[in-house]
């Protein structure tokens, strides 16, 4: 099929096809849950009598336990999807656009140039492009402040909206020709770091007192963990594998208690490019292959501006002489992994984390932080057929660490145990170890660097579930269940429904959720059990599982987020038909309260409400609270899907479109949604 250049989500349908080892795909799982009796119809989830009645859950909230309090209903009108070229929030609620692609991050920094022709070092000190997963970090380091913080944002990818014109300069072959174009695409991937204020009035601005900083592709970083100083992270640009330069494509993220944001990076395949043939199954299995997603930028390699490889660095075949130690055969290597950041100080090297493993991340969500108990993060990898891991830390929390920073980092994510699950039909699930002390995984690895390395290879090793495209997670404050949006899996054709594939062409996706035996991070097994499905309103009950309506019809889940009240948020990046045919968009509920026995809520669909919707062509992503829970940040990602005529957001008139965050908050000044 043809693929759209530099658009990572149509790159989706360039995956393998059919799931990478035996194991029970997950659909199958799904339909043998599936019943009249089981399936509460008309509603999001399963009856009350299903398997979390037994699953060790606690049946109390306290700050002991790490829980939060009991949550209220939703005190917001579903708002009607829409079509406009612009956000749409209930009544009673206000917006403001706030650090949109191009802004300068100082104080005397760069104008943006609305006409795209900004340079490589002007983007390196403006926002980034494409805007995706973030966090608040309030100011001072370990206040619950809410007027003033720093928020990190990643920049997932690029467009051609980039460059000045209809894009950049390229050749007869699609290869980019202008080395500072390059850069500057270069530049407007990774993270923003900003310092952000709210005045009397509710309203935010950019501040500038020295935390602002943007980290790129090209940033220098350290390396961490088991996999740090092995011979397969050696490159020409560092010989010792101990260093590294860049992260991209970075989708949804994650945090740690002790006051860093981690950086998830998804795609690398769109960056990252062989020749080699046949491709070898640890590039393959991975994506790499000669186009990637049409960026190229090592077709510029032997500019007479390069530097140290800079751009021959992205291309990973090996030169016909020479070690590893004079090319960058080891390059892709260096990408998939967990970027930790301390956003307090503005000095400090990003650090990736290899004890976590290595894959396509699209988040890195923790469980519970619970004193005296190992932290365990949740992470999906977003591809059809793929597979869902959690990270357990051999450390257990200790809350002095809570303002520790990188230190802390080293202390709790170099070392752990790295699981991929296996779901299992009598709903029960089991966390599989990838360490090499598995006579399978020894028999194919050569090292404990090696297995988180491929971590993709050794899941289909020991039989994980292949799932239809795991993305965000996140965990119920109240209950420590974790929530998973799977987004969607159209390779499963239509014609093949039956009892082991109830939903042919997958093409709106669902939510699950799962509890740890014993309420434990370091639990070797779970339950599990159906949340909701996506649909449109209209579509057969057979479809429409969680009975949709107008008001909440959705498709795609994509970011999902529990508030620290207990309200669970749900972003789509819909590709499928809705009845309304709505732009992207949030909805809320609130899935459990806890009042002496636990009981399952929405006992209706009408319970989750369409709180937000984005403009035209866009992505609704990332979102985010301030401690008093009186200000919300939500992000746009490509507005006009990369088409300059579609979407004017934010700035109007025909100005061309812009990623950016938006701030929601209630006219009222109260807390957001209750």
């Amino acid at each position: 099929m043809t693929i759209k250049r530099r658009d990572p989500h149509a790159i989706k349908d360039a995956e393998h096809a059919t799931p990478h080892n035996s194991a029970v795909p997950f659909a199958d799982i799904l339909a043998a849950r599936l019943s009249r009796r089981d399936t509460l119809r008309g509603g999001l989830g399963l009856a009350a009598t299903t398997i979390f009645a037994g699953a060790g859950l606690s049946a109390c909230s306290n700050s002991e336990n790490g829980g939060a309090v009991t949550p209220s209903n939703l005190s917001f009108n579903s708002i009607a999807g829409s079509t406009a070229d612009s956000v749409v929030v209930p009544d009673g609620y206000v917006t403001q656009t706030l650090i949109p692609w191009g802004t300068p991050i100082r104080s005397g920094g760069p104008a943006f140039a609305g006409d795209g022709t900004n340079t490589a070092a002007e983007q390196a000190q403006q926002i980034g492009s494409n805007h995706d997963g973030m966090t608040f970090f309030p100011l001072p380091a370990g206040s619950e402040t809410s007027d003033r913080g720093l928020l990190v944002v990643n920049h997932e990818y690029s467009n051609d909206t980039l460059f000045a014109g209809a894009g950049r300069q390229e050749d007869a072959d699609g290869n980019p020709t202008d080395a500072d174009e390059v850069r500057k695409d270069i530049n407007a991937h990774g993270v923003s770091v900003v310092e952000i204020a709210r005045d009397a009035d509710g309203n935010w601005a950019l501040a500038d007192t020295g935390f602002n900083r943007r980290i790129t592709a090209a940033t220098p970083m350290n390396l961490a963990g088991p996999a740090a100083g092995s011979s397969l992270m050696v490159t020409a640009f560092d010989n010792t594998g101990t260093t590294a330069r860049g992260t991209v494509n970075n989708c949804g993220r994650g945090f740690t208690p002790w006051g860093t944001y981690l950086a998830t990076e998804e795609n690398i395949q769109g960056y990252l490019t062989t020749t080699e043939d046949p491709i070898p199954e640890e590039k393959d299995r991975y994506g790499l292959n000669a186009n990637g997603f049409g960026y190229r930028w090592s077709a510029v390699a032997g500019d007479a501006s390069e530097v140290d490889g800079e751009f021959a660095r992205w291309d990973t075949t090996p030169a016909l002489l020479g070690a590893a130690t004079t090319d960058y055969r080891n390059e892709a290597n260096t990408f998939g992994w967990l970027v930790e950041i301390d956003p307090y100080n503005a000095t400090s090297t990003p650090t990736k984390r290899t004890a976590v493993g290595r894959f396509r991340h699209e988040g890195a969500e923790p469980g519970r932080i619970i004193a005296g108990q190992p932290i365990a993060w949740y992470m999906g990898d977003d591809a059809r057929f793929d597979y869902f891991y959690k990270f357990v830390s051999d450390e257990s929390w200790d809350p002095a660490d809570a303002t520790g920073g990188l230190t802390a980092g080293d202390k709790y994510l170099n070392n752990g145990t790295l699981f991929v699950a296996r779901f299992e039909f009598n709903g029960r699930g089991e966390w599989l170890e990838l360490d090499i002390s598995n006579p399978d995984l020894a028999e194919r690895f050569s090292s404990q660097a090696e297995v988180l390395t491929y971590a993709r290879i050794a899941a289909d090793i020991v039989g994980a579930t292949p799932m239809d495209r795991p993305e965000w997670s996140t965990t119920d404050p109240n209950t420590g269940e974790i929530y998973l949006t799977l987004t969607n899996n159209t390779r499963r054709e239509p014609g093949d429904e039956n009892l082991a594939n109830p939903r042919a062409n997958n093409s709106h996706g669902h939510i699950i959720r799962l509890a740890e035996d014993d309420d434990s991070a370091a639990a070797t097994e779970f339950s599990w059990d159906l949340f909701a499905f996506g649909s449109n309103a209209s579509a057969d009950p057979e479809f429409n599982i969680s009975g949709l309506t107008l008001d909440n019809e959705f498709g795609s889940p994509d970011g999902l987020w529990f508030d620290k009240r207990g309200v669970l948020w749900i972003q789509t990046d819909n590709g499928a038909p809705l009845d309304s045919n709505s732009n992207d968009q949030m909805l809320a509920v609130i899935p459990s309260a806890l009042s002496g026995e636990r009981q399952i809520r929405p006992d209706t669909q009408a319970q989750l409400k369409r709180f937000f919707v984005g403009p035209v062509d866009c992505e609704v992503t990332g979102v985010e609270m301030t401690p008093d829970y009186r200000t919300m940040f939500v992000n746009i990602q490509h507005p006009g899907n990369g088409d300059a005529t579609a979407s004017n957001f934010p700035d109007g008139g025909s100005a061309r479109p812009r990623s950016a965050t938006v701030v929601v908050r209630r006219t009222d000044g109260g807390e957001i949604a209750l």
